[in-house]
């Protein structure tokens, strides 16, 4: 076993429209979500020994340009780029420097300037890394004159709705969730509030699925500061410190093509393999968490996640969403801070802004959002062609935190 390793401050930018902000290139936003952390922090970016910075849409070394604004200290930095799940995959790298014994005090950092519409390649003169699961696609026989990455997480509903029964409305009751949820996250792109029926009978993207129900293209950027558990004491930062219990990466395996299903197609053979390896190494399910940040770049994705997870049966999922055990008042909260789907989803800043999420909820620092109980929390981040992370939180010392907190109060 590696050593402990604790978030000890997050950032984040507000997620918005590309173009919308001016002067919001990808060092403007890299700059706000670092600064905001290192205060969070309480510590100097001197401290920092190594860091790991995310993105998919930019030049080499971009990394290092982001981050000679907070100091240029000779340490170490790499660039990660893992689709969709790159703002979590550098939070798995800059663990695994502390975890490994080669770092106290490390940072993630993850951020994306994009570009309007949906997504798309551009390296048309080589082998697109899409390649395999567009052709499983094809040979399926679902593939439609849509965007790709709508089609292939469409399919995957399309698939549960003939295997299950699931209907339309379930898919839409997941958009209309999370935009009410998204109303009291002041991070997020969309804060508006919408009815049911126009989540439902919104304009198409593809299908079944409406604009409503898909995650929109963001500007922005996300940031974790970790610690090693000698760093945190010698610090005094017991109080604010949040351990990263489990954390594994999983890629595809041979099921996800063999096997010519939509929903494997996807991911989800890779998140229960996580899943079981989180089990593995902890006895902890998903089922154990209280509050949830998951990956819905589109509804149809949150839904075959909640079965991927093991949050409820196989085939299960629509009666789980009619039950509301997916918002507040139900067994779990799941994406409080509206989710991809309303607060935004900036490639390489999505992993890092659902860790600041998670580290909020377990603080009490989440306000009108706040999840009430929630001591063990879930992340999962995805990315297409593929990867997965999944991660679970708990508060590092509750009792430094309650001791923390009743000082606060007693000042006041």
């Amino acid at each position: 076993m590696g050593r402990k390793v604790f978030v000890i401050g997050v950032g984040m930018t507000k997620f918005e429209k590309p173009g919308r902000r001016e002067n919001f290139d990808y060092p403007d936003m890299a700059k706000e979500a670092g600064l905001k952390a290192l205060a969070d922090a309480g510590i100097s970016y001197n401290q920092v020994e190594q860091a790991a910075v995310g993105y998919c849409y930019g030049d080499s070394t971009c990394g290092q340009r982001a981050l000679y604004q907070l100091g240029m200290t000779g340490i170490p930095v790499y660039n990660v780029n893992n689709n969709c799940s790159t703002g979590s995959t550098a939070l798995f790298m800059a663990k695994q420097f502390i975890e490994g014994g080669l770092a106290e005090c490390t940072m993630a950092l993850g951020f994306e300037k994009m570009e309007r519409g949906s997504l798309k390649g551009h390296w048309m003169d080589r082998t697109s890394p899409m390649h395999f699961h567009q052709a499983v696609m094809k040979q399926i026989g679902v593939a439609h004159k849509a965007p790709n990455t709508p089609s292939m997480f469409g399919n995957a509903g399309l698939e549960h709705m003939k295997k299950y029964g699931t209907k339309p409305e379930h898919f839409a009751k997941i958009g209309w969730k999370n935009h009410k949820h998204s109303v009291n996250n002041p991070y997020s792109q969309f804060q508006k509030e919408y009815s049911f029926d126009q989540v439902l009978n919104g304009r198409k993207i593809y299908d079944y699925l409406t604009l409503l129900q898909c995650c929109p293209t963001s500007d922005g950027s996300g940031c974790a500061i970790l610690a090693s558990e000698d760093f945190v004491r010698k610090h005094g930062l017991e109080h604010q410190a949040v351990e990263i219990v489990a954390q594994v990466m999983a890629t595809d395996l041979p099921s996800t093509l063999s096997e010519k299903s939509s929903i494997k197609v996807v991911g989800y053979d890779m998140t229960r393999k996580a899943v079981e390896k989180i089990y593995e190494k902890t006895g902890l399910r998903p089922s154990d968490a209280q509050v949830i940040e998951l990956h819905d770049c589109f509804s149809a994705n949150e839904l075959i996640t909640y079965e991927a997870l093991g949050l409820c049966g196989v085939g299960k999922a629509g009666e789980f969403i009619d039950r509301g055990d997916n918002t507040y008042g139900g067994k779990y909260v799941i994406n409080p801070s509206g989710g991809l789907i309303s607060k935004g989803h900036p490639l390489g800043a999505t992993g890092l802004a659902q860790c600041s999420e998670l580290t909020w909820q377990l603080r009490g620092e989440a306000a009108k959002r706040q999840v009430e109980g929630a001591k063990l929390a879930l992340q999962h981040n995805l990315g297409l062609g593929g990867a997965v992370v999944v991660t679970m939180y708990k508060l590092g010392f509750p009792q430094a935190r309650k001791e923390w907190m009743k000082k606060g109060m007693l000042l006041l």
